[in-house]
């Protein structure tokens, strides 16, 4: 698929992890990206293409290579990358690689998801993302030193603005602004 229509979800879960172990349902990142694909399940037009359903799944008992080899696929068909970034977010070896891979070896753009917030104005005051946002990134050094590469779009956990976010072609991969932070204006 080298149209890249795909949506990348990256998101932190404990590892190891097992989709099919009741407990991964608690894990608040895997919660959240349940909720996209739940609105997509429910809504149609929801803009929000699974990089994940495209591939074969991984067994609990596969190696690091296996699941590397499968991040990369689905990255490899991504337009952009929906970064869940919360409060539970943590540097894991997988994330470190989906950010490695994807902004920095393809230069995939990121949508910037903060589930920790609902409005745009938890996420800036107009003039720069707040001190708190940017602290979340401190959760995961490997996309906060990357940020210079790709555009990034902030935004809080709202299912209107991330649809927003998914249809801008300024935020896909072949068709991407230059480089920088972005965030929607308060009004």
């Amino acid at each position: 698929m080298s149209n890249q229509l795909a949506n990348y979800t990256a998101f932190y879960v404990a590892e190891p992890f097992s989709e099919s172990n009741l407990g991964a349902f608690a894990t608040p990142d895997f919660v959240y990206y349940n909720q996209l694909r739940a609105w997509k399940a429910k809504d149609s037009s929801f803009p929000f293409v699974d990089a994940h359903e495209k591939t074969y799944n991984v067994r609990d008992d596969s190696s690091w290579e296996t699941l590397k080899s499968r991040l990369h696929e689905r990255l490899n068909i991504s337009a952009n990358i929906i970064l869940l970034l919360s409060k539970n977010t943590r540097s894991s070896r997988a994330l470190r690689e989906e950010i490695e891979y994807g902004i920095n070896t393809l230069g995939i753009p990121v949508i910037v998801v903060y589930p920790d917030y609902s409005e745009k104005k938890d996420i800036s005051d107009n003039s720069s993302l707040k001190m708190s946002i940017k602290k979340l990134w401190d959760n995961l050094p490997s996309f906060r030193d990357s940020l210079n590469k790709i555009a990034s779009l902030h935004v809080p956990y709202d299912k209107d603005l991330i649809a927003q976010a998914l249809k801008d072609p300024d935020l896909r991969k072949n068709t991407m602004a230059k480089a920088g932070i972005y965030f929607y204006p308060v009004k």
